[in-house]
């Protein structure tokens, strides 16, 4: 009788396993992914999981929109790599396995300098005020060569030191599993802050400041303690590139990369913790193995930006976590047919689309090459009226059954919310 009265046993061991698959699945993957550029790629979504997150203390738990988060994890990459540098040099006694933390610190005291006037304000003018402050790290970076070495940027080398162990952290393998233990330790750190009384009163601020304020607590204060915070945890991802890629450039620090920041965080779901860390691989995949597949890839990064705004603001997260819901419940059942109709037609128009848009960048970047191109196995021509109206047909058809299928299941939805609620009373009742 004591576990069913006590939500938090069940819930505990949940969690035990939770976190123990996230420890395994970093353990294995480069032994599942074995070559040279899986081992890489996933070096980045570590790195990048640890930004995202960072990011959503600022987006997510605290409601402050940031366009300049890049300041963070590019300056901690630049004062890492110049301490790499010095321990190179006999200059910095330090070893290679501190050097993230080294961004970290160096995160964290940016995040002081520029958060102090930046959380003074929220809102809108908490974005503007980031964004202004983005734009003039990033003229800088061009300015103050000595720093941050021009165009040209600053290199490295990680191999620093006699070996340990067999350790060198040369082969790309050995710097996963660095960036592997960093990821497990900051992912779990910045759960634990969302549990903190700081974390609590951070969701309050983000959710009704003038409340926060009448019970006695200084919401500048909150964010500013929050921004150094997502700062420090921005410089660990920053030095662990600059080990990753040993170069740094001043486009870590661009508007660019905040904005991809800002991109994935929300389409992984800000609401939820777990969001960024897909948003954090979905970063990576479609930086890599996107932009490898087309010349277009962030128009149709822009459109699926566009289409989840549309039908799933709450991001990939969100829709797990609802489907999650009602399976707990047994009704999953009756959407699976709408969820293959709504992929069917979804590929469908995409298909159309993406005919469109490849035709369009033929023309675009190939005008004097052959017009010719194959697209999901279907030759076309980009000069073709017939390939056009073709794709034309194919889109509005796609859509036209997508939308229908779309109302339907939003029918069966909210019946199926219903129904969950009523089983909620029941269950009270009883």
């Amino acid at each position: 009788m004591t576990n069913m009265h006590n939500p938090n046993t069940g819930f505990n061991k949940g969690r035990v396993i939770v976190w123990s698959l996230f420890a395994l699945a970093l353990l294995v993957a480069p032994f599942v992914f074995t070559s040279n550029l899986a081992v890489t790629m996933l070096s980045q979504m570590g790195i990048a999981i640890i930004a995202c997150l960072s990011y959503n203390i600022l987006l997510g738990q605290g409601g402050m929109l940031s366009f300049g988060h890049a300041v963070y994890t590019g300056l901690g990459s630049y004062v890492a790599m110049h301490a790499l540098n010095a321990a190179s040099d006999g200059q910095l006694p330090i070893p290679v396995i501190m050097l993230p933390l080294v961004g970290g610190l160096a995160g964290l005291f940016f995040a002081v300098l520029f958060g102090y006037v930046t959380t003074k304000k929220a809102g809108t003018t908490f974005a503007m005020i980031t964004l202004g402050v983005g734009e003039l790290v990033f003229a800088m970076s061009l300015m103050f060569s000595d720093f941050f070495g021009g165009e040209a940027g600053v290199s490295g080398n990680r191999v620093v030191g006699e070996a340990v162990m067999g350790i060198t952290f040369g082969p790309p393998r050995q710097v996963y599993f660095l960036i592997a233990v960093y990821t497990f330790v900051c992912v779990g750190l910045m759960f634990a802050f969302t549990r903190t009384p700081l974390g609590r009163i951070l969701n309050a601020v983000r959710d009704n400041p003038e409340r926060v304020e009448f019970i006695g607590y200084n919401t500048q204060k909150v964010r500013y303690l929050s921004f150094m915070i997502a700062g420090f945890f921005a410089g660990i991802a920053g030095g662990l590139a600059s080990l990753n890629f040993e170069i740094v450039t001043a486009e870590v620090v661009g508007a660019g990369r905040s904005g991809a920041y800002l991109l994935f965080t929300f389409l992984g779901g800000a609401t939820i913790f777990f969001g960024p860390i897909i948003g954090g691989v979905l970063m990576v995949l479609a930086s890599v193995l996107l932009s490898e597949l087309t010349k277009a890839w962030l128009l149709y990064l822009g459109l699926i930006f566009l289409f989840m705004v549309m039908y799933a603001p709450g991001g990939v997260a969100s829709l797990i976590m609802m489907n999650v819901r009602v399976a707990a419940y047994g009704l999953l059942k009756r959407v699976l047919g709408s969820y293959a109709l709504l992929t069917l037609f979804g590929v469908v128009m995409f298909a159309g689309a993406g005919a469109m848009i490849e035709m369009m960048y033929h023309l675009q970047l190939n005008a004097g090459q052959d017009t010719l191109l194959r697209f999901f196995g279907v030759d076309l021509d980009a000069k073709s009226a017939l390939s056009w109206v073709g794709s034309l047909v194919v889109l509005a058809v796609g859509f036209a059954l997508f939308e229908w299928v779309r109302r339907r299941f939003m029918r069966q939805w909210h019946d199926i919310q219903v129904t969950i609620e009523k089983l909620i009373q029941q269950r009270e009742a009883a």
